[in-house]
């Protein structure tokens, strides 16, 4: 993606728009977690269940902060091991952080991709992207930006093609305690996390 076409897309997100944008696995929908009104119109398109909660990307590091009141070391040992990749950590959410995404459980689910295209808006953006699949809930995850644009049509803002994507498991998503809870099996094997959590391996 070229400057300008990145810019647009950062000017789309911090007007409170939303985004379909290529991940690892699948089309995700993207909102500026500092946008309420974007996180609000996410919401809606996906007709999320307000018990299910949303996960964000971030850039790096430093950019948990924003999201995450503690980024604790048995955390940081995983995100050392497997990020930039398909692991998404529950972390304990900041305060300012909307309970559409918390979904009031006071958590928030963080990852930070490993697609390349995603990671550039992140950056660009600089405030952490929601990742949550392209699909209104119970329909299956695109793979090709025209199975988003057949779900959302023009009530999405902007679509970003990065091509056919790769589909399969999703991110693994851990609470990494001690002790560590796998809460949703995926990419990442659950011995290969077990090991990192212990600090061998």
């Amino acid at each position: 993606m070229d400057s300008p076409e990145l810019e647009e897309v950062v000017s789309v997100l911090r007007a409170g728009g939303v985004l379909v944008y290529p991940t690892e696995t699948f089309y995700g929908l993207g909102a500026s977690v500092e946008s309420p009104e974007g996180v609000r119109k996410l919401v809606r398109l996906k007709v999320r269940p307000p018990e299910k909660p949303i996960a964000v990307l971030v850039s790096g590091f430093e950019m948990v902060e924003r999201v995450a009141d503690r980024f604790s070391a048995a955390a940081r040992r995983l995100a050392e091991r497997f990020w930039p990749g398909p692991l998404t950590l529950v972390l304990p959410a900041r305060p300012h952080v909307s309970p559409l995404l918390t979904a009031g459980s006071g958590t928030i689910g963080v990852r930070w991709s490993s697609h390349a295209l995603a990671t550039s808006i992140v950056e660009a953006l600089g405030a952490p992207l929601t990742t949550p699949s392209a699909n209104p809930s119970g329909e299956p995850p695109p793979v090709r930006i025209e199975e988003a644009r057949a779900y959302f049509g023009e009530a999405v803002d902007r679509y970003v093609d990065g091509g056919t994507l790769a589909g399969g498991s999703p991110s693994t998503v851990v609470d990494p305690g001690p002790p560590l809870r796998i809460l949703r099996p995926g990419a990442v094997a659950e011995e290969a996390l077990r090991e990192a959590a212990e600090g061998s391996g």
